[in-house]
């Protein structure tokens, strides 16, 4: 069993919630982690001897694992998935709300003894670079070890997050507990003014790894409307000229959709010398700088992609990134002990051992590979990486005014123009050669998105009389930013000392979370 650290933090704040909910959930024990390398490997060897994780092989698939949820727990729930306001309006229309003092006494019931027999892990994390300004640090107490390793992926954890939050008591407080996997008690609830998430009854990816969806979008762009700023279900990527030119591409869809596709394409012959760099693939926090621009940074540190359907051929710097170093969730696994999903290269084996551990056989009429099938992996596996990813300097799409690749010239008055782009308008500067030939824009509707997917979205139907972008040529007014913006972002809340604020701004008309994701 894994050596059960005592008080390991010296922030009085972090303490003595962390006692709080453990008074309520009462663990056997608590484990505070620092992120060290010895404790990964500690907690590897925790989660391989009590089965929570498999190793895969050695020679095809170094150091990555895979791990099998309970087969009623294998998606988010939205359905579930609360935001959790003193009035309904502040949710949002798209959003399901439930007032904050039955949450937390419908979850308290639930929470109450559900740790009994198991590990509270203490996780301390920071969403973004963390020495900027915009990061945010977030405390997770959580009983699942697969949830504590793929954090450990997914954001900067362990001491570099305590060190970000010093003594202040600004941090998201994150709960999170699988207690019995019972679809009817399961809750994913958030707490917008009091920087709280609380799930349990789950212990899938979405759920239960709360600095992603719950805290980088669901209680970030909460914050983002308060404060002035954006946090959007976005991929960004970098893409640079054959001129050595750099421009940057924001761009918003779905989950499963091609997102993650985009951010690592490797572009087709017709594109010859343009090179794509990810930067992120799933969540955007943007700003509007000083100069007029748009900014936007990945909060993130790694990916958590759907598997079926990707291949060499749709993803092949996500195929590489996936080399090593990775894990699996609800694949299918091959005799020779390597992953395995509908769509990946290569003939159906015969034989294969299915998602939840059962034999399968070619030509079954049952998936091999849930369809939700997950990977996870850290930034730096990417072959393709931006430089800007891991870092904080500034980055947007400011550039390509023209909407042909040109970079724009500053307004009348020295302001940079706010470009807007119309639906469907993607990557217009690199689809500039291929608008007028058919054949090249079905090719590079091929590379954006996977033809495994089960829903097809064309994101990338680049035709000729559609795509001009329309551009503002209007100054922008420092003073009182963008008009439409304004209205609907709101006044930033007053602070107090410790950073917390004390009051939130109640408009309503702009969504509390994102749902898709």
């Amino acid at each position: 069993m894994l050596a059960t650290k005592g008080r390991a933090y010296s922030n009085s704040h972090v303490v003595s919630w962390v006692n709080e909910m453990a008074k309520m959930c009462k663990p056997d024990q608590i484990y505070w982690c620092d992120g060290s390398e010895a404790e990964a490997k500690a907690l590897l060897d925790e989660a391989i001897a009590t089965g929570v994780l498999i190793p895969l092989s050695s020679e095809k698939r170094p150091n990555s694992y895979l791990h099998r949820s309970n087969p009623n727990d294998v998606a988010r729930t939205e359905e579930l998935t609360f935001v959790c306001t003193p009035t309904k309006a502040e949710a949002g229309p798209t959003n399901n709300w439930m007032e904050p003092a039955d949450a937390y006494r419908k979850l308290a019931g639930i929470f109450d003894g559900a740790m009994k027999g198991r590990t509270m892990y203490v996780v301390p994390y920071v969403m973004g670079a963390a020495d900027s300004p915009f990061a945010k640090v977030g405390i997770e107490l959580t009983d699942s070890i697969y949830v504590v390793l793929n954090m450990r992926m997914m954001a900067r954890m362990g001491q570099i997050a305590l060190a970000r939050l010093g003594a202040s008591d600004d941090f998201n407080r994150g709960l999170h507990s699988v207690a019995d996997c019972d679809p009817e008690r399961r809750f994913i609830c958030h707490f917008p003014q009091d920087d709280t998430i609380w799930s349990v009854g789950s212990g899938y990816g979405g759920n239960a790894l709360l600095g992603k969806k719950c805290l980088a979008l669901r209680i970030a762009s909460y914050q983002a409307r308060n404060e002035g700023w954006l946090a959007e279900h976005m991929m960004l990527l970098e893409a640079e000229s054959p001129e050595g030119e750099t421009h940057f591409v924001a761009g918003a869809f779905p989950s499963a959709s091609g997102k993650t596709n985009l951010a690592m394409l490797v572009p087709p012959p017709a594109l010859g010398g343009w090179k794509i760099r990810t930067v992120g693939d799933d969540i955007a926090w943007m700003r509007v700088g000083a100069d007029g621009r748009l900014y936007a940074v990945n909060p993130e540190f790694g990916f958590f992609g759907v598997a079926p359907g990707t291949n060499y051929h749709t993803n092949p710097n996500a195929m590489r990134t996936l080399e090593r170093n990775a894990f699996f969730t609800n694949v299918a696994v091959t005799p020779d002990n390597d992953v395995w999903w509908e769509g990946i290269d290569g003939e159906v084996p015969e034989r294969l051992t299915d998602w939840r551990g059962r034999p399968w056989t070619k030509g079954s009429r049952e998936y091999a590979a849930h369809p939700n099938s997950r990977f996870t992996a850290q930034m730096a596996n990417n072959p393709a990486l931006s430089r800007f990813a891991e870092s904080d300097r500034r980055r947007g799409d400011d550039r390509g005014h023209d909407g042909y690749g040109r970079r724009g010239s500053p307004g009348p008055d020295g302001d940079a123009r706010v470009l807007r782009l119309r639906h469907g308008d993607v990557l217009r500067a690199l689809a500039r050669d291929v608008g007028a030939h058919p054949r090249s824009t079905e090719a590079l509707h091929r590379e954006l998105v996977s033809q495994g997917r089960r829903r097809h979205v064309p994101v990338a139907r680049l035709w000729r009389e559609h795509a001009g972008p329309r551009v503002d040529h209007r100054p922008f007014d420092r003073s009182r930013g963008c008009d439409r913006d304004a209205r609907r972002l709101g006044a930033a809340p007053e602070r107090s000392p410790s950073g917390r604020a004390r009051s939130r701004a109640r408009t309503p008309g702009r969504r509390a979370s994102r749902r898709s994701g």
